[in-house]
């Protein structure tokens, strides 16, 4: 039998909608709503519609962090965004986040709406808000920024790239797998040695760095996303695993991983969430009154 001819790339790329794998129902070349569907609002300042994925583990944990700090003023409703049924590409969605990912946050506490989307922004613009989680000595705060434009910049290569072809992709690709292992190694020990130098990514304060940071690389060490701990050998990044079980401890992280969450253990699941009682209650069967 003879072995398949390399891919060559086309003259000009097209697009084949069987090639998506597992997210083929929801990946396409262009962007805008496929469909007409309002955004659910409910009373509170902020409306964040997410899932809780990485990205949006972010920014609850971030909201839980400032209420655990006494504002009040960031209490929110977290609405389910279902990507995998496409809830993303609704009109509403889309005109709070014209790139149809989540999280998607409307900030209501002014006389005018404003819109946040992608997720280090939406840190930024809570700890600017209230004050919270982001230096405000220069040096401090440059650090502080340094690392959460690290993290954004450097995920992708972990989620779109290792995590997709390892855990994903209809075909695995050596190559690919190889490339990206490297990668997500190579990025581990930038962590692992900048933890070496203090308890956490900015110096000796928790930080939106961290809140950024933790759900992905965290999550990656605890074994909770790709399920690529023994591959990668996570246990060799000490100082990782270290900050990565301090931060895990928090109870302000503990809510927030589980708000938006639709997959895994009931009792870790907060599909939407409207109250501080609904931890206590995970009652979903309550609605807030639109406005």
């Amino acid at each position: 039998m003879e072995d398949s001819p390399p891919y060559q790339p086309p003259p000009v790329w097209t697009w084949n909608k069987a090639n998506g794998g597992q997210f083929a129902n929801i990946n396409r070349p262009i962007a805008g709503a496929t469909h007409d569907k309002e955004l659910p609002v409910g009373r509170h300042p902020l409306q964040l519609y997410s899932l809780a994925t990485p990205n949006g583990v972010k920014v609850t944990v971030m909201l839980e962090e400032l209420l655990a700090l006494g504002h009040q003023g960031a209490e929110y409703d977290a609405w389910l965004i279902k990507i995998n049924e496409g809830d993303q590409f609704g009109s509403g969605f889309v005109g709070v986040n014209p790139n149809s990912k989540i999280p998607a946050l409307l900030d209501r506490s002014g006389p005018k709406p404003i819109r946040v989307f992608e997720s280090g922004a939406i840190l930024v613009h809570l700890a600017e808000k209230f004050g919270a989680f982001l230096p405000t000595d220069p040096a401090q705060r440059a650090e502080c920024m340094a690392w959460l434009f690290w993290q954004m910049g450097s995920a992708p290569y972990l989620g779109g790239g290792f995590g997709h072809f390892y855990a994903y992709a209809p075909t695995k690709i050596e190559y690919a797998i190889d490339r990206f292992a490297m990668e997500v190694k190579r990025q581990l020990d930038v962590l692992d040695r900048r933890l070496a130098e203090s308890p956490y990514l900015a110096g000796d304060e928790y930080t939106i760095a961290d809140i950024a940071v933790w759900p992905w690389y965290g999550a990656l060490v605890k074994g909770l996303i790709y399920g690529a701990g023994e591959f990668l050998q996570v246990q060799d990044y000490a100082n990782v695993i270290r900050w990565t079980e301090r931060i895990a401890e928090r109870p302000a992280v503990k809510r927030g991983r589980m708000v938006n969450r639709a997959w895994g253990e009931p009792a870790s699941q907060l599909r939407e969430r409207h109250e501080a009682s609904d931890f206590e209650t995970q009652t979903q069967d309550r609605v807030p009154a639109s406005t």
